[in-house]
């Protein structure tokens, strides 16, 4: 004679739909952490390094030197910063299209180079460059 239980005897079953998020949520995990472990690759550029090109400088060119100070030098002379955009100004009267080099010393901060950048810009000047000198070694 077979005794037959009260409980109801279920099947074992395999649920699939939370093994699938399992693994999504490993597949994501793993993309995010390879992500991170690659290696960035940067130019590294010390803006105030920049040093001055010779002396020898063309009339059509400007070259700008800024010092730890914020003491402005056009082209080896010192210029007070409220009187760059006149000196500009009159340097080159209605031709826009002067190039303008700004170099910095290395103890120089970045706000006073921009800060020189933006009064050359105000005066109307379209080509401006910050001169930077590779690292030796690179």
């Amino acid at each position: 004679m077979k005794i037959r239980s009260p409980i109801p005897k279920r099947r074992t079953r395999l649920e699939i739909i939370p093994l699938i998020d399992i693994m999504f949520f490993l597949l994501a995990s793993f993309m995010m952490v390879s992500l991170q472990m690659q290696k960035v690759r940067t130019l590294k550029a010390s803006l105030p390094t920049a040093t001055l090109t010779t002396s020898t400088a063309k009339p059509d060119m400007i070259n700008l030197k800024v010092d730890r100070l914020g003491q402005v030098y056009m082209d080896e002379k010192s210029v007070a910063l409220a009187d760059l955009p006149t000196l500009l100004a009159t340097r080159f009267k209605n031709n826009t299209n002067v190039p303008v080099y700004i170099t910095g010393t290395r103890d120089a901060t970045h706000g006073s180079i921009v800060y020189v950048l933006d009064l050359v810009k105000r005066v109307g000047i379209q080509r401006v460059a910050i001169a930077v000198k590779a690292e030796s070694g690179t």
